[in-house]
């Protein structure tokens, strides 16, 4: 087989080990008439109804475990999940809206499940399934700001580059269901949230902006990063007031660590990059690959990372260093793209451009990125793979690489020479994989 074969099975391997569906099933059972989640049990004739609810893009697998564990037991439930990221249930419903900028049927779907959650009573339990998407996929803004408001704010942040952690900061303070005010509708029901994480160190108040876990971050430190990246004056006016009124202390901030509206409320991280990145590293080494996995924390501007691991690929090449070839080197985390030009592509087809670029002429060499989602920035596609021939099969069909990159249209470039990977809606979530092969 190929390096490009073998590149693509180790992204297949990370896909399969990122399944909700196993992943609920390997941290939550019932046994007899308990259900036990990590180290909380719940006596289920102790309820008089189970609600399932949540969000995000793997919320539908993650509900078909529990329906599997819990079947007629389940009063029934509804999850806001992304266009295409569906499964066939029996007692959940599913809401179909947009991501990654939120949509009317977000809107709508939001508003019944905060409902639902405000009508659960201290005799009910309320499962939350949150997954990487629910953030951008439950907007709820508070009057007067409007969907189209948000909508603008989402696009200003996702352009200017700001990381998930700073965008969930920001939504959590446009929003009447973040930032822990799930868990406040649904008090005094104890409320179980089964998490599968898709952020940098597996921060549970970032997942899908916390919903049912207190938040750290407040209005100041939400509008400071407005004024970080220089974009506080392009925010719309109800949002700068919104911002405005609450560090002046004249709207509520969103409930904080140690309140006693998660006195009931536990929380359990039920799959992660981690994961994913650990079997593409078990299935390297079962094709002979000296493997090594250099992060699973990796962040910051996708061109400079992409770079940063074509660097690592030429000393494995000059030196053996840190491994010698064959060797794969294995990353996981998740980049951000500053727009510069007007182009189509996400941070997964954008990094294997850059590196590409980097590695050209290099001698048995693949690079591969792909979000574990499916989906890679506005695309079909999960991401791209390329290697040291890509520049030259480019120019013999008439394409510059650096132009393309230049415009931040990788996809185009990709899409022209064949090398896009597209898996479809993959029903998880968690970061991406990135693989680089150099063989002997």
């Amino acid at each position: 087989m190929t390096l490009r074969t073998h590149a693509l099975r180790l992204f297949r391997a990370a896909l399969k080990a990122a399944d909700p569906y196993e992943a609920v099933l390997r941290h939550v059972r019932v046994d007899g008439g308990t259900l036990i989640a990590g180290r909380a049990r719940y006596p289920l004739d102790r309820y008089r109804r189970i609600l399932v609810l949540g969000a995000g893009k793997a919320g539908a697998r993650m509900a078909q475990a529990v329906e599997r564990l819990l079947g007629k037991r389940i009063s029934g439930g509804l999850l806001n999940v992304k266009y295409g990221h569906t499964a066939r249930l029996r007692r959940v419903e599913l809401n179909e809206c947009g991501h990654p900028v939120p949509d009317e049927a977000g809107v709508a779907g939001a508003a019944r499940i905060a409902a639902l959650a405000q009508s659960a009573g201290p005799d009910d339990l309320v499962i939350c399934l949150i997954s990487g998407g629910a953030s951008a996929l439950t907007p709820l803004p508070p009057p007067p700001i409007t969907l189209a408001e948000k909508q603008a704010t989402t696009r200003l942040l996702l352009a200017c580059g700001a990381n998930i952690h700073e965008l969930n900061a920001v939504r959590k303070h446009l929003s009447a269901f973040k930032g822990g005010q799930l868990a406040r509708l649904a008090a005094p029901a104890p409320v179980l949230a089964l998490l599968l994480s898709d952020v940098i160190g597996d921060d549970l108040d970032v997942i899908g902006s916390g919903p049912t876990v207190g938040d750290r971050s407040t209005f100041a430190s939400a509008w400071g990063i407005f004024e970080r990246y220089g974009i506080a004056g392009q925010a719309p006016a109800s949002v700068r007031e919104r911002f405005a009124q609450g560090m002046r202390g004249e709207i509520a901030e969103t409930p904080k660590p140690g309140d006693p509206v998660f006195g009931k409320v536990r929380n359990l991280v039920v799959g992660s990059n981690r994961l994913a990145v650990d079997a593409a590293a078990r299935e390297a080494r079962a094709l002979g690959y000296r493997t090594l996995v250099l992060s699973t924390s990796i962040e910051g501007e996708t061109r400079d990372v992409a770079r940063m691991h074509a660097a690592i690929a030429r000393e494995i090449r000059e030196s053996g260093r840190p491994l010698k070839p064959p060797a794969c080197i294995i990353t996981g985390g998740e980049t951000t793209v500053t727009l510069r030009g007007q182009g189509k592509g996400g941070r997964n087809q954008e990094f294997v451009l850059a590196a590409g670029i980097d590695l050209a002429g290099e001698p048995n060499t693949v690079v591969l990125s792909g979000g574990t989602d499916g989906t890679d920035g506005p695309t079909d596609a999960a991401g791209a793979i390329a290697d040291g021939r890509t520049a030259a099969r480019a120019a013999a069909a008439g394409l510059e690489p650096a132009a393309f990159l230049d415009r931040n249209d990788s996809y185009s470039f990709f899409d022209t020479l064949g090398d896009l990977i597209r898996t479809g809606p993959t029903n998880t979530n968690v970061m991406d994989v990135r693989i680089v092969l150099v063989g002997r």
